[in-house]
């Protein structure tokens, strides 16, 4: 035992049926410290997590807290000695404003059992002042953004004397501005001797706000490291056992036709979509760049009818269409991948074979209109085969995939309804490096054999590795249309901030 840690988990297993999520796993943090925590996804790092807050009881090992030997049989127990965790999704009640939010389920309260509001108000600014914040603790949740509840987040776990804050993917819908004052408050965190560990799949941010790196792989230990003496590579090579330039396979022959399969002509909607105009080719990457919140999303729902346009014309091979929904655009050959891939791409609940023939039933109906199971469960495992999706079975519920595959499961999906365009919305986003480069893999073999394909990302290093030809958009507004050739991220930049 070492009493100079805060937390000791110890040899920790946990199985579950059918997959063994944690063998011989061992995690150590001081007071303090900030410690990074990688892997793949589905590499065990979520499962560890809930086995320190209490969700999960490991089925051998040990936790330490101080040196002591404890038993968290529910995450109330964890969060009494002072653990408390952030997840990717908010746990917040958009209808409550923030202050009610922050003492939900923990409201303070006089001996006749009536809330102290003014009390509670009182501690709440003393906690924003502290960490130079400004909230408006009467502000609703579902009128703030993104970064704000971020913050309400941070603020609720440290309200009730948190020693362990732990952060899964905390920068993810944070935009770089709102990513400074984060990584600001963590090391006025760790000042105050407040313990966290960083959960993230961007290297340069675990590389920049940490102490020392804990690297998981296939439910293992790799081992930890000195932020010090870490490199991406090396972090890479832990993470996937193989090295950074084996990631990235390169398209194989580029061969963008000069067929025009989609043609948008002034195009607008709301909420600030104006006049925008552009072709696709088929065999192309069109990557789709611009900042959060300059209409990249709005455009593409617009594009399959999710949002009504005001004005604009739709050309698909020079036949104009009417895409009034999500469904003519489906019968139309255009598959959008949303970027919110939990709660408008996949029905967690429900297993693989379900969510990848969901969009099909039309295709896979046989004798009265019942659903042929013999086609369907041949396609399914097509795309588990074709996409090196990860599973044990087709049957296997969706949520209990890491979310690389689940990701694989959403292309799967729609490539199963066969389309000539295909839009991508933040494809990569919050999954590993390992699966990042399998779903690179994909798409550009996909454009390869001749699909089209609209990619809309917020890192650039990804538009500029797979993209043919670069759109900008500015608040609403195309500023650019640039051959990958001509382009970097300083000319990507200066368009999409409007100059």
């Amino acid at each position: 035992m070492d009493n100079n840690y805060f937390i000791q988990m110890n040899n920790i297993f946990k199985a579950f049926p059918g997959v063994q999520a944690l063998e011989n796993v061992s995690l150590n943090i001081k007071k303090g410290e900030i410690l990074g925590l990688l892997g793949e996804n589905g590499a065990g790092k979520s499962t560890l997590m809930k086995t320190l807050t209490g969700v999960y009881q490991p089925d051998k090992g040990e936790i330490l807290i101080n040196g002591e030997k404890v038993v968290l049989h529910d995450t109330r127990d964890a969060h009494l000695r002072g653990i408390s965790i952030i997840f990717q999704e908010f746990n917040l009640c958009p209808n409550l404003s923030i202050l009610e939010n922050l003492f939900l389920g923990n409201e303070i309260r006089n001996i006749f059992g009536f809330i102290k509001y003014k009390t509670q108000m009182k501690m709440a600014k003393s906690f924003f002042d502290k960490l130079n914040l400004d909230l408006n603790p009467k502000a609703l949740i579902h009128d703030i953004g993104v970064a704000q509840q971020q913050m309400t987040e941070i603020v609720k776990a440290l309200l009730f004397d948190v020693k362990l804050l732990i952060m899964d993917e905390p920068t993810s819908s944070l935009t770089d501005k709102e990513i400074v004052i984060l990584f600001k408050i963590m090391k006025e965190l760790k000042s105050q001797g407040i313990s966290i560990i960083f959960i993230s799949h961007k290297l340069d941010e675990v590389l920049e706000t940490t102490d020392r790196i804990l690297v998981l792989r296939d439910a293992n230990n790799v081992g930890d490291i000195s932020t010090g003496e870490a490199t991406k590579d090396k972090i890479v090579s832990m993470m996937v056992g193989r090295e950074l330039e084996h990631f990235y396979s390169e398209r194989k022959n580029k061969a963008v036709k000069d067929d025009i399969v989609l043609e948008i002509k002034g195009y607008s909607g709301p909420p600030d979509i104006c006049d925008i105009s552009f072709k696709l080719k088929r065999g192309e990457i069109l990557g789709l760049a611009g900042l959060v919140g300059a209409g990249r999303t709005e455009l593409a729902k617009l594009i399959i009818g999710f949002e009504k346009k005001t004005s604009g014309q739709l050309y698909i091979n020079g036949k104009e269409l009417k895409i009034s929904s999500p469904v003519d655009a489906v019968n139309n050959r255009i598959g959008y991948l949303s970027e919110d891939r939990k709660n408008l791409a996949l029905i967690l609940p429900m297993t693989v074979r379900e969510n990848i023939s969901m969009s099909i039933h039309k295709k896979i109906k046989g004798l009265l209109s019942f659903i042929n199971n013999k086609k369907e469960n041949d396609i399914c495992d097509k795309y588990l085969n074709d996409l090196q999706i990860k599973v044990f079975s087709r049957e296997q519920i969706v949520k209990n995939l890491s979310g690389g595959n689940q990701q694989k499961v959403v292309i799967s999906k729609w490539l199963a309804t066969d389309p000539l365009i295909l839009i991508l919305d933040e494809p990569t986003r919050g999954i590993d490096v390992g699966a990042k480069a399998e779903v690179h893999r994909i798409i550009s073999e996909l454009a390869d054999e001749g699909m089209s394909i609209i990619l809309i990302s917020s890192e650039l290093p990804e538009i500029l590795r797979l993209s043919d030809r670069i759109l900008v958009i500015h608040k609403g507004k195309l500023k650019a249309d640039i051959d990958r050739e001509d382009a970097n991220q300083e000319i990507i930049m200066r368009y999409a901030i409007g100059n």
